[in-house]
């Protein structure tokens, strides 16, 4: 392979940022020459930004050729096979859909469980052909609403998605801890400093997830963790909650109806009532999106939203993320005055527990008959009459045992007292649907909980059943009986991993210069020859570059005519972890060798430097190898 020469590339350095470009990572990308922008969360992967995804892309196969098969599935999808899998309808206006010249629709995946079920579903016969561990690097598509943040918020982005087929629970967790000791690997491999938390399932279901994060101030998760060892995504995260006093009853101790005009707020109301916030019932009222589908009920009739009650403690806030799961919706959003009405019998800011018609005597669920979409209900709520539900209502757990609490009384102007969970007022559910806050109790030692902003890279799942069961995949087990195989999916951010790096170097070196891991970056070492025009700096350069290479080193000669200033800069914004400096100390036989990763310089001996160099550079790549498995 021709050395490469900085003379003869195209790598456009910018002095400034744009005024757009806001995190850090996007800032250096740009400035580097990495990438440019084609559009709203689209960009072009220029020669340096290429290189650092290729070697990235080459750590992600070669560990995960250690546990599956290296498949290539179309971008392209017909609606039918979203169908079949019930999502074609869920994943909403997220999806890139298009119709062909014949009017068949189309979509842009933005993941392939679908495809890979297919596969399955056609080719896998017996339990003698599993495990399977199905993977693919390519690229995917999202409509997103927002595109920013440079790579982090994309339209258009490269991905590792991978796939098992395990014939129980017992295989699907052995499969599981594959993907996660070889995404351990390959994170590790790319220098990155990172974390695994639970986290939430969402649209792609399943019983576990575990997500790998990096913590970033660019990052746009939250991650609640605790010197116990405890990690969550705020989304998932729990709390131990501390026991807060009641209030003494009042009257005869049942609810008793107080005039409190104008007393709209949670503020408002401990202020007149003279009480804490956590002694009040929050009622927040949501539209929610059904979690199933049209085409997964089969019901023509399905209406769009469905009404969801939250009540909690005043001084908490509702975790959507949870409530969602617990509702069997995949979106909420606030209802309107006359949802309120409707649904509830009163108006915002006076909204309370007592009274809600919460079950029909006859009737469906808001119109939703179909009988699998009545047992999927009746499956997460318990005990609920078979006539179904008319507005759901979810308590917290943090109302749970509590006693003479004060709540909205669904009428303007008005509040109730004494009001009792269990008493006076029976939610469908009881569940966790509180987002936890900075210094509770974390649910595992009982150490405070630190929030941090982080990015993720990686997401592993267990999946279940939820689409070899709706999509038809069957094998035949040992004794010749048809079951249906188990799944999971895992995937990895490609270009998350090459914006992390940037973030993490950033921030050790004050935002305006960074280092790339010499595993990742798009050159492992750069030769800078400060003056050309000196022959014998010249031919230092040349035949230290040259031994460098002769070495198997990733190495760039800069052979620039160039001020040594300039080509010092360059050197560091594009990120090399290494730079030797052929400068005046050839003179007496040595050259400077610049460690970034360390913030170290040093002169050296002419003739050591191409050794020493190597052996630092394979020594670091070396430390972050993994054992062999």
């Amino acid at each position: 392979m021709p050395m490469h020469r900085w003379s003869q590339l195209f790598i456009p350095t910018l002095r400034e940022a744009p005024a757009d470009a806001e995190v850090a990572s996007h800032k250096l990308l740009l400035r580097a020459g990495y990438i440019r922008q084609l559009g709203a969360g689209i960009y072009s992967y220029l020669f340096l930004g290429n290189r650092s995804i290729n070697k990235i892309v080459a750590i992600i196969r070669e560990e995960m050729d250690r546990i599956g098969q290296e498949f290539l599935l179309p971008a392209l999808n017909p609606r039918e096979i979203w169908e079949a899998s019930g999502r074609w309808d869920v994943m909403g206006d997220n999806m890139f859909r298009l119709e062909d010249r014949k009017g068949a629709e189309l979509c842009l995946a933005m993941t392939h469980e679908e495809v890979m079920t297919d596969i399955a579903r056609k080719e896998l016969r017996s339990y003698k052909q599993l495990p399977q561990i199905w993977y693919q690097i390519q690229t995917k598509f999202r409509d997103e609403p927002r595109p920013k943040s440079g790579l982090l918020r994309v339209r258009q982005f490269t991905m590792k998605d991978s796939y098992s087929f395990d014939i129980d629970e017992a295989g699907l967790d052995v499969s599981y801890n594959k993907h996660d000791a070889a995404y351990r690997r390959i994170f590790t491999r790319c220098g990155l400093q990172f974390v695994s938390v639970d986290a939430d399932s969402g649209s792609m279901g399943g019983s576990a997830s575990q997500e790998f994060m990096v913590y970033t101030d660019a990052g746009e998760d939250l991650i609640a963790s605790s010197a116990s060892g405890y990690a969550a995504n705020l989304e998932k995260a729990t709390s131990r909650l501390t026991p807060v006093k009641d209030l003494a009853p009042t009257g005869d101790g049942t609810p008793e109806l107080v005039h409190t005009p104008g007393k709209a707020s949670i503020a408002d109301v401990t202020a007149f009532f003279g009480i804490e916030a956590s002694q009040d019932i929050k009622c927040v009222a949501f539209m929610g999106t059904p979690s199933l589908s049209k085409s997964q009920t089969g019901a023509a009739d399905v209406p769009p939203l469905r009404p969801v009650v939250a009540f909690l403690r005043g001084d908490h806030q509702v975790n959507e993320t949870k409530l969602n799961a617990v509702a069997g919706t995949i979106e909420l959003r606030p209802m309107t005055p006359e949802e309120l009405e409707l649904h509830i019998g009163g108006p915002a800011g006076y909204l309370g527990p007592v009274g809600i018609a919460e079950v029909m005597t006859n009737g469906s669920l808001n119109g939703l008959n179909s009988g699998k979409e009545l047992s999927k209900i009746k499956g997460i709520f318990r005990n609920v009459p078979s006539e179904g539900l008319k507005t759901i209502v979810i308590m917290d757990l943090g109302l749970e045992g509590r006693a003479n609490l004060v709540a909205g009384a669904n009428k303007v102007d008005y509040h109730l007292r004494n009001v009792t969970p269990g008493r006076d007022f029976t939610p469908t559910l009881t569940a966790d649907i509180r987002t936890v806050n900075e210094g509770e109790l974390d649910p595992i030692g009982g150490e405070p909980l630190r929030l941090g902003k982080a990015v993720e890279i990686g997401h592993i799942f267990k999946l279940g059943y939820k689409y070899t069961k709706s999509m038809g995949a069957s094998v035949l087990n040992r004794d010749g009986k048809e079951v249906t195989p188990i799944m999971g999916c895992y995937g990895i951010g490609v270009e998350r991993i090459l914006t992390a790096a940037f973030e993490l170097s950033a921030a050790a070196n004050d935002g305006e210069v960074y280092a790339l891991h010499p595993s990742i970056a798009p050159f492992q070492v750069v030769v800078t020859i400060t003056n050309v025009g000196d022959a014998a700096l010249l031919a230092a350069g040349e035949k230290v570059a040259a031994e460098l290479d002769a070495a198997g080193l990733d190495v760039l000669l800069d052979d620039r005519d160039e001020r040594a200033g300039v080509k010092f800069k360059d050197a560091d914004l594009v990120g090399i972890p290494y730079r030797i400096n052929i400068g005046r100390g050839v003179a007496e036989g040595k050259v400077e060798f610049v460690d970034r990763l360390q913030k170290k310089n040093e002169d050296i001996p002419l003739h050591e430097i191409a050794s020493r160099v190597t052996t630092e550079i394979t020594s670091t790549l070396h430390a972050v190898l993994p054992a062999a498995i």
